[in-house]
């Protein structure tokens, strides 16, 4: 009976795995679809208790199939701290934990579209995710190093504009945290214009901020760019 399920569950070349793969994609972008209508402001009574019998349907059917992923996987702990173990025990939370009431999690359920790949045998974009997933193994040390750095510069921006606007704002930067929201959107070169310096000292110090902000947005695009290439050339060498 386990080889039997691993086969429907695990195997979508068999006519009960195409149709098990086919009903789990299409259930969950109703179910992705049906958490976006519960948002709507002027629901109806009865469009409210359809919606919450389907989210019960779709949180036992997610269950079920989580628990049979475990039930039929080679190395059920291996499943269960993957990728797709964890986006599929988050679809599930509701079901065990009352996470909407602190933190809706069920819009991780489109993470699971990821499976569709392997269901409609996808492979040009399966490869590209291993490719993906072999580049920033490539640069996790210097993308780990990277945003340390970055901390370690929001800390000093915030504390720089800090000492320089707090007197002329005291409202709005009112300590080194409050402006740690002005130093990370100007270092990513967003600027809502919601916090911005007026002394001259600080728009000094802003030109300077400007500046670095333009290679913490460059810097990780190019060690991906670049660990993606080498990505490529390994897969070429394997073949």
């Amino acid at each position: 009976m386990k080889n039997q399920l691993r086969r429907i569950i695990e195997d979508n070349t068999s006519p009960m795995g195409k149709i098990f793969d086919y009903f789990i994609q299409i259930l969950i972008f109703l179910s992705l679809f049906a958490v976006s209508l519960e948002t709507l402001p002027d629901k109806g009574p009865l469009l409210t208790s359809i919606l919450n019998s389907f989210e019960l349907f779709c949180l036992t059917v997610f269950t079920i199939e989580y628990l049979l992923r475990i039930f039929v996987a080679e190395k059920p702990f291996k499943y269960i701290f993957s990728f797709y173990g964890i986006i599929d025990f988050l679809a599930v939370a509701p079901f065990f934990f009352p996470t909407k009431d602190l933190i809706d999690l069920r819009f991780l359920r489109a993470f699971r579209i990821f499976r569709l790949f392997r269901a409609l045998k996808l492979i040009r974009y399966s490869k590209a995710i291993n490719r993906l997933t072999t580049a920033i193994h490539i640069v996790k040390e210097e993308l780990i190093l990277f945003f340390i750095i970055i901390l370690i510069l929001i800390f000093m921006v915030s504390a720089g504009i800090y000492f320089f606007e707090n007197e002329a704002q005291p409202d709005v930067f009112k300590s080194i945290f409050h402006s740690m929201w002005w130093a990370i959107v100007t270092l990513t070169t967003v600027g809502y214009g919601d916090a911005y310096p007026i002394t001259m000292g600080g728009k000094i110090f802003t030109f300077f901020v400007l500046i670095i902000g333009v290679g913490v947005v460059t810097i990780p695009a190019g060690l991906v760019g670049s660990a993606l290439s080498e990505a490529r050339d390994l897969e070429k060498n394997d073949k």
